[in-house]
């Protein structure tokens, strides 16, 4: 299963995750377009070891939310989400394609990738934005029970999607992600690893409830905000790999 892992989040002087040490260990580099994190030399540098590490690229777009992180909902419009979407995307192919890259697909980031999840009308301009973007991007979304459903979405578009789970989190029986409000939604080291395996060998997880739901993914998301995140990469990517 290929990993995938949120980078370039980092701003000026603020720094935010070891990108450095994670980009070694993934296949998929989601990297931020400067509405939540990221500026133009962590975007350049980012994608500098995305191409020492032949590691593939993907654009991470947000609401234009700096504050708050991209973790904010907000009431755009149709064509305003559209636009903002088209000018991220546009920002990291443009820097990509300087160092010789190319953008493979496209990940929202936070409360972007939330709301998309559980509104379909947002995910159809989400879809739509990436469908008329003049290259050929794939959309990465949550794996859930949904699928079948948002892959005719995508083909009504055009376009084609990359199911991601995730590797620290806990699921619903709908197959959505536990809010992080709840007690337990992020799960501790030993438990992730447990989920990582069973979604390797089986294609499943366990859910909040004790129910066992299958989970088609493509595409494992980790983390790599601090050096203990980092190890837990690794661990990870040597499940993935038996």
């Amino acid at each position: 299963m290929l990993l995938n892992c949120d980078l370039g989040e980092s701003f000026g002087n603020w720094r935010m995750g070891e990108d450095a040490l994670a980009m070694p260990h993934i296949d998929l580099a989601n990297i931020a377009c400067g509405f939540h994190g990221g500026d133009p030399q962590v975007m350049a540098r980012t994608l500098a070891l995305a191409k020492h590490h032949q590691v593939n690229i993907g654009a991470h777009p947000s609401y234009p939310d700096r504050q708050g992180f991209g973790r904010r909902s907000m009431a755009l419009s149709a064509d305003e989400l559209c636009s903002d979407l088209h000018y991220q995307i546009a920002a990291l192919e443009g820097m990509a394609r300087v160092q010789g890259l190319t953008l493979r697909y496209v990940k929202p980031h936070g409360a972007l990738y939330n709301d998309m999840m559980r509104d379909n009308a947002i995910l159809a301009t989400v879809m739509q934005a990436i469908a008329s973007y003049p290259s050929e991007l794939q959309l990465m979304l949550l794996a859930t029970g949904q699928r079948q459903q948002h892959v005719l979405m995508a083909q009504q578009h055009g376009l084609s999607l990359l199911f991601e789970a995730f590797a620290d989190r806990r699921y619903t029986d709908q197959g959505t992600l536990t809010p992080r409000s709840q007690s337990g939604s992020v799960l501790d080291k030993q438990a992730m690893l447990e989920q990582v395996q069973l979604l390797v060998a089986e294609a499943k997880v366990i859910t909040d409830s004790g129910q066992s739901l299958a989970l088609n993914a493509d595409t494992l998301c980790v983390h790599g905000d601090n050096l203990e995140a980092v190890n837990a990469i690794k661990e990870i990517r040597a499940l993935c790999a038996r």
